[in-house]
């Protein structure tokens, strides 16, 4: 039995989320040789990046080091549909 290639998504909400504040999704930014360089906060589901488990976890980490405001988010990955 092999394992099913499962996708991801990285999940932005404020910590004290109102019903007005939707959630925003990871587009990762990657060079012309595929190298991770960052990571941008969309509202468009449909146009953020789908990834790997190592590449969402990738993208969580340099957020929360490199976006001085990460603190006021809770930032999960949660399964591609």
């Amino acid at each position: 039995m092999t394992e099913a290639d499962q996708r991801y998504m990285v999940q932005q909400r404020k910590m004290a989320a109102g019903e007005k504040d939707a959630p925003v999704y990871a587009k990762t930014m990657r060079s012309k040789e595929g190298v991770f360089e960052g990571v941008s906060f969309i509202r468009n589901r449909e146009k953020a990046s789908v990834m790997t488990l190592a590449e969402a976890q990738e993208a969580v980490a340099w957020a929360k080091k490199k976006k001085p405001l990460a603190v006021l988010y809770e930032t999960s990955i949660i399964p591609a549909e």
